[in-house]
């Protein structure tokens, strides 16, 4: 059995990944600190093996490289906002955390790093579709750091041989996503704001676009990258979006619910759109899911439970949540309206 690592393997992203590559029967180490201030939980796979340390500390993690084969690295300081308040911590994590990665590869015979970078590098000068061979237009800590450290992966092959293959990922969304605080990724956010019967909050006017990439798609870049024989896949960069781009609005209207406006941000691109040609030929991947497709089964399902619940509830004349019988019996009425909206 061979033996991986995933940093950050509690997380959004990572999680996913630990699941498949259990499913795939891998021998999966994590290292996460889960100090990740948009998650609500972390999550455990009961066959993989947890380390809660920091990825800054050399000395407790290159120990656990030992007879590893293939290292995912996503932990990250991995929002924007914030970093724009903790530019050290930025540099710390996102730069001296992945040296140490890659260097404890390097002196432990890893065959592949697998880095997981971002799309905030095209920055706002470049224009859509956004490809590989773009000018860097870092504009925050997050950006500078985590494209500075793709420049150490690029050195670690073309000096030492340590394969690695770098993704940009484009608005991750899907099962998982981070909930929690005003800078979590927006389609979660929406979500739970519909479902709590708040307002979505929309940035500026709402046009800006995004290219919204289903979590199990990054995923299985990352597989691919993993298994490749492609050697002129090693030190390069890849894109990993869906191809197609969506307004805020657009997202809003998916949702259905109601929304506001709230003051723009600075810093932030008007338009994201990835050019995923390079990973299609190189790594025979292309994109699964999309996010019109997902939000709608994933809202189906929210409101199917709510009605079985409270059909079970009628069905038995109980009270629920402190409403009469007549008051489920209308919100079971509102729920079944709901469920037409969605096909």
């Amino acid at each position: 059995m061979q033996k991986v690592i995933v940093t950050g393997g509690a997380g959004f992203i990572g999680s996913n990944l630990v699941d498949r590559l259990i499913k795939d029967e891998y021998q999966v180490i994590v290292i996460d600190n889960e100090s990740a201030e948009c998650n609500e939980e972390f999550y455990h796979n009961y066959k993989a093996k947890y380390h809660k340390i920091d990825i800054e500390n050399y000395d407790e993690i290159e120990p656990l490289f030992k007879d590893v084969d293939y290292v995912f690295h996503l932990a990250a300081e991995s929002r924007i906002q914030p970093t724009l308040e903790r530019p050290v911590k930025a540099c710390m994590t996102n730069y001296i955390g992945t040296c140490n990665i890659l260097e404890a590869s390097r002196r432990n015979g890893v065959k592949r790093v697998m880095y997981s970078s971002t799309s905030s590098a095209y920055g706002l000068k470049n224009s859509i579709p956004l490809n590989e061979s773009m000018q860097r237009d870092c504009l925050n800590p997050y950006s500078v750091t985590k494209v500075g450290a793709e420049d150490l992966c690029k050195m670690y092959y073309t000096l030492y041989g340590l394969e690695c293959v770098i993704f940009r990922y484009f608005n991750v969304f899907g099962e998982r996503q981070p909930l929690k605080g005003q800078y979590a990724p927006v389609v979660g956010l929406f979500l739970e704001m519909m479902k709590s019967g708040k307002p979505m909050t929309v940035v500026g006017d709402g046009l800006q676009t995004r290219d919204y990439t289903y979590v199990g798609d990054v995923v299985e870049a990352n597989i691919l990258a993993m298994r490749t024989n492609n050697k002129d896949a090693f030190g390069e960069i890849y894109n990993v979006g869906s191809g197609i781009n969506h307004s805020v609005l657009d997202l809003v209207n998916m949702i259905k619910g109601e929304h506001k406006f709230v003051p723009a941000r600075k810093g932030e691109a008007r338009n994201t759109l990835a050019d995923i040609g390079k990973i299609m030929l190189d790594l025979d991947w292309k994109p699964k899911v999309t996010i019109k497709e997902w939000v709608v089964n994933y809202l189906r399902n929210h409101i199917l439970k709510r009605i079985s619940y409270l059909e079970s509830q009628v069905a038995a004349e109980k009270f629920l949540d402190g409403w009469s019988l007549e008051g489920a019996k209308k919100e079971l009425k509102e729920q079944n309206k709901k469920l037409k909206n969605y096909g």
